[in-house]
C-alpha cells in the first residue's frame, strides 16, 4: 500500500504552477520583445497609424461618363468593394471552410490551434490550419513576411515562421480590438488572391463568372472559396479537376455547417464549374488606345499632384477612381464601326494588291530593300545586335518559329520568322478615329487603332498624318473672315499659277483630282463640296500661307504648319486629335473648346483630389462658324458633293450633316471630317509607312476608305434610345442670321441629286 504524503504533493503542484507562470512570463516577454523588436533581433512591426488605417495595393480605375469602368492600372488587380455587395452565399462558403468559429474566436482560436498540434504529433498533416480570417487579413494586409519587417533573426528559416506566425496573432488581437467582423471580414475578400493576377472577390467574380460579386450563387462561391487555399493547385483553367474536387469539399463543409441542406449539395456537387473567364488586362475591355494615351498624363498628374499637396499617391496602387468624358456606349458603336469598316478594307486591300507587295515608289515599283530597313529600326533586331552581334541577330530574325498573329476572324498560331513577321504586318491597314461634343470638349469615344494587343501605335493622337481636302475650311474661314470673299461669291475652277512671287522658286499649279479644269463658275459652297483643289489655291493666294496658318493655329491645330501654298491642300501632317477640336470650333458657334478627357479624379475613399473644366474662347464670330456649317454642307447635300455616299446609311434623313473628305498623293491618307450639331468626328487611315497604300482613286479616296466608318458609327448611334441628346436634327442657326444666297440654302426642301460622276475628291499633288 503506498502511503499518501500530502507535502509531497503540494510541493509537486507549487512547482507545476511555477513552471507555468515562468513559461507564461517568459511567452509574455517574447510577445514583448516581438513587438517592439528587442535588440532589432525580430524585425519590426507596422505602426500604430497603419494598423487605424490598413491600405492595400489598389487599382486605379477610368470610369466612363455613364458610369461604366472602361479599365484600370495595376500591378496588382484589385478593386475594393462593400461586404453589403458580396452575396451571402460566399460568405457562408468562406466561414464554413476557412474559420468556422469566426465569429465566436477574437482573433486567435484556442482549438484550431491544439488540431494543429495534434495534427503535428499524430502525423496527419490533413486536419487543418490554424490561422484564422483574421491573421490571414493581417498577413496579408500588412506583408509580416517581407523583408521590410525581416530582423536578424528572421535570417534563420524555421525561427523566421515562428517570429512571422506571433506577428499575425498579435496583429489579429489588435485587429479584432479596432474593427468588427464585418469590417474583418471585408478586408480579407478585398485582399486574397485568386490567381492570374486577380486579387480581392470583386475582380475574381468579375474575371472567373463575368458576374458581380452580389450574383455569385452556391457552387460559384464554393469554387472562388475553394481557390484560396492554393490559386495555383485549384485554377478552374489550368486544373479543372483539381478545381472540380476543391469546390465539392468546400460544398461539404457548407453542408456540414448546417448552411446548406443534404439535397442540395447532393445537387450542387454534380454541376460543371461554369466558368465564364475574361481575363483583365491592359489589353482588353473598352477603349484600350485612350486609357494608355491617359496613362503618361495621369503619372505626370499624379506626380505634380504629391508635389505640391505633400503626397504619396501611385497610380497603380492607391486606387484613384479617374472620371472621364467618354461614353461607354458610343465607345463600343465606334470600336465596332471601325473593325466592321476596316475587316472591309482589309479584304479590298489585300485582294488589290494580290501577289504583289504594297510598299512602292510613285512610278508603282517595289521598294528594293523595303523589309531589310523596317527589320533595322525594329526593337528586337536592335536588341539581337546588341547582345548577339549583327551577324547572328540576322539569323535569329530568319528563323521560324511558332506564334500567334493578328487576323481578322481572330488569333492564329502560324511558323513565321521574326522578318517575316514583320512583311505580314506592315500589309495592314490602320485607323484612328475620334468623336467630340463641340458644346463642352468632351471627348466621347477614341479609337486609335485595328487591335490594341497587336498594334498598340495611337494614331488618334500619337500619330500625324497629312490631312489632304480636310485642311481646306481653314482656307475657306480665313479667306472669309479676313472678307476677300463671302459665302455667296463664286470663284472659277480654272488652273492657278505660283511662282517666285508666291514663294515657290521653281512654280507649281495644282491639279485636280481627275487632272480637268471644268471653267465653271462654282459658288464657295459647290467648291467646298466638291473639294475643288483650284478654288483653295485661289483663295490661298489671296489670304497667303501665313494667314491660313494663323487661322488653322487659333481654331486648334498645333502642329507645326509649312507656310507654302500647298498648304491649301493639306501638305502638313496634323493628328486627328486636333482636327478634331479645331472642326469642334464650327460647330460651336466659333468656339474654340479645348479636347476635355478628364471630369475629376478622386482617392479611393471618394474625396475629390481634382475637377477639370473645359476651357473655350471665342475665334471666329457665330455668324462666320454657320457659314462654314452651310458651306460643308454642300459635300453631303449638294450634286456631286464628296460625301453624298452617307444617305445609303440612313442618317442624313431629317438631319443637317456637314462634312469633309481627304486624300493624299497616291492615297496613301484617307480622311473624314463629319459633324452633327451636337457631335463632331474625325477618321483617318491609312498603311503604316505612307508607300503602302491603294493604286486607285477609286479605292483609295477618302470618301471609300474612312467616310462608311462613320457611317456605320452614326447608324448605331442614332438607333440607341438612350442618346437622344445626339439625335438627328438641324444645326442650330444664330439669331438675326441672313439667309445664303447662291447654290442649295440652309433652309432648302430641294431633293438630292445624285451625281453623275465619281464622288471623286481633291488630291494633293
Amino acid at each position: 500500500m503506498i502511503e499518501f504524503q500530502p507535502g509531497k504533493y503540494r510541493r509537486t503542484i507549487i512547482r507545476l504552477w511555477r513552471f507555468i507562470g515562468i513559461g507564461l512570463g517568459l511567452f509574455i516577454l517574447y510577445i514583448v520583445a516581438v513587438s517592439f523588436n528587442f535588440f532589432w533581433l525580430f524585425g519590426g512591426m507596422p505602426d500604430l497609424k497603419t494598423l487605424e488605417n490598413p491600405k492595400s495595393e489598389l487599382a486605379s480605375e477610368l470610369i466612363s461618363e455613364d458610369g461604366k469602368s472602361l479599365g484600370k492600372y495595376f500591378f496588382e488587380n484589385r478593386t475594393q468593394i462593400d461586404i453589403s455587395q458580396i452575396s451571402p452565399n460566399l460568405i457562408d462558403a468562406l466561414v464554413a471552410t476557412e474559420d468556422a468559429r469566426f465569429v465566436n474566436h477574437s482573433g486567435i482560436d484556442p482549438r484550431s490551434l491544439l488540431r494543429v498540434f495534434k495534427g503535428v504529433v499524430s502525423g496527419n498533416s490533413s486536419s487543418g490550419g490554424g490561422s484564422t480570417l483574421t491573421q490571414q487579413v493581417a498577413k496579408n494586409l500588412f506583408n509580416t513576411r517581407s523583408e521590410e519587417f525581416e530582423g536578424l533573426l528572421g535570417k534563420i528559416p524555421l525561427v523566421r515562421i515562428v517570429i512571422a506566425k506571433t506577428k499575425e496573432w498579435v496583429l489579429a488581437v489588435i485587429l479584432e480590438r479596432k474593427y468588427t467582423k464585418q469590417e474583418i471580414m471585408q478586408m480579407y475578400l478585398n485582399t486574397v488572391s485568386f490567381g492570374n493576377n486577380t486579387y480581392g472577390i470583386k475582380v475574381a467574380a468579375k474575371t472567373y463568372f463575368d458576374k458581380e460579386a452580389w450574383d455569385l450563387n452556391v457552387t460559384e462561391a464554393a469554387l472562388l472559396v475553394g481557390m484560396l487555399q492554393n490559386p495555383t493547385l485549384f485554377n478552374p483553367l489550368r486544373f479543372p479537376t483539381n478545381a472540380l474536387n476543391r469546390r465539392n469539399t468546400v460544398l461539404a463543409q457548407m453542408n456540414k455547417y448546417d448552411y446548406i441542406p443534404r439535397e442540395d449539395f447532393e445537387r450542387y456537387r454534380e454541376k460543371p464549374l461554369g466558368i465564364d473567364f475574361t481575363v483583365e488586362g491592359h489589353n482588353t475591355g473598352l477603349a484600350p488606345y485612350f486609357r494608355e494615351s491617359m496613362r503618361g498624363y495621369l503619372k505626370s498628374w499624379v506626380k505634380m499632384y504629391n508635389e505640391e499637396h505633400d503626397m504619396n499617391y501611385d497610380l497603380y496602387t492607391s486606387g484613384l477612381r479617374i472620371y472621364t468624358t467618354i461614353d461607354s456606349r458610343m465607345q463600343r458603336y465606334q470600336e465596332e464601326a471601325l473593325t466592321e469598316h476596316m475587316k472591309e478594307q482589309q479584304r479590298l486591300f489585300d485582294e488589290h494588291w494580290k501577289g504583289r507587295n504594297p510598299w512602292t515608289f510613285d512610278n508603282g515599283k517595289e521598294i528594293p530593300g523595303f523589309l531589310t530597313t523596317a527589320a533595322k529600326r525594329s526593337p528586337h533586331f536592335i536588341s539581337l545586335k546588341r547582345d548577339l552581334g549583327e551577324a547572328e541577330a540576322w539569323k535569329v530574325m530568319r528563323k521560324p518559329y511558332k506564334m500567334k498573329v493578328f487576323t481578322w476572324n481572330g488569333e492564329k498560331e502560324v511558323m513565321m520568322s521574326p522578318l517575316d513577321s514583320i512583311a505580314y504586318y506592315k500589309r495592314f491597314l490602320r485607323a484612328g478615329m475620334m468623336s467630340m461634343d463641340p458644346r463642352n470638349g468632351h471627348v466621347k469615344a477614341w479609337v486609335g487603332g485595328i487591335n490594341f494587343k497587336y498594334f498598340k501605335y495611337d494614331h488618334v493622337k500619337q500619330g500625324s498624318r497629312q490631312p489632304g481636302s480636310t485642311f481646306k475650311p481653314f482656307v475657306y474661314v480665313s479667306a472669309l473672315d479676313k472678307n476677300f470673299l463671302t459665302p455667296c461669291d463664286h470663284v472659277t475652277d480654272a488652273p492657278i499659277y505660283f511662282g517666285p512671287s508666291d514663294g515657290v522658286p521653281g512654280g507649281w499649279s495644282p491639279k485636280n483630282s481627275n487632272n480637268k479644269y471644268s471653267y465653271q463658275s462654282l459658288s464657295l459652297r459647290q467648291a467646298l463640296g466638291k473639294s475643288v483643289n483650284t478654288v483653295s489655291a485661289y483663295l490661298i493666294k489671296m489670304v497667303k500661307a501665313k494667314t491660313v496658318a494663323e487661322y488653322a493655329h487659333k481654331l486648334g491645330i498645333t502642329s507645326k504648319l509649312q507656310e507654302v501654298p500647298s498648304l491649301c491642300l493639306g501638305i502638313s501632317d496634323v493628328s486627328v486629335f486636333e482636327m478634331v477640336g479645331a472642326y469642334s470650333a464650327f460647330a460651336n458657334g466659333g468656339h474654340r473648346t479645348e479636347p476635355m478627357t478628364i471630369l475629376r479624379i478622386e482617392d479611393r475613399y471618394g474625396n475629390v483630389l481634382q475637377e477639370f473644366f473645359q476651357q473655350q474662347n471665342q475665334e471666329i464670330s457665330e455668324n462666320m462658324a454657320y457659314n462654314m456649317l452651310y458651306l460643308m454642307r454642300g459635300a453631303v447635300e449638294d450634286p456631286g458633293g464628296t460625301a453624298g455616299r452617307l444617305r445609303q446609311y440612313g442618317v442624313t434623313e431629317g438631319n443637317e450633316i456637314a462634312a469633309k473628305t481627304g486624300t493624299t498623293s497616291n492615297y496613301s491618307d484617307g480622311w473624314f471630317m463629319g459633324m452633327t450639331q451636337h457631335l463632331v468626328s474625325g477618321i483617318w487611315v491609312g498603311g503604316e509607312d505612307r508607300s503602302i497604300h491603294f493604286r486607285t482613286i477609286a479605292l483609295g479616296q477618302g470618301g471609300r476608305i474612312a467616310m462608311p466608318a462613320w457611317g456605320m458609327f452614326m447608324q448605331k448611334v442614332y438607333k440607341d434610345p438612350t442618346l437622344v441628346q445626339y439625335r438627328k436634327e438641324p444645326f442650330k442657326k444664330p439669331e438675326n442670321y441672313v439667309r445664303e444666297c447662291g447654290g442649295v440654302s440652309s433652309d432648302s426642301t430641294d431633293t438630292y441629286v445624285p451625281p453623275s460622276r465619281s464622288d471623286d475628291e481633291g488630291v494633293l499633288f
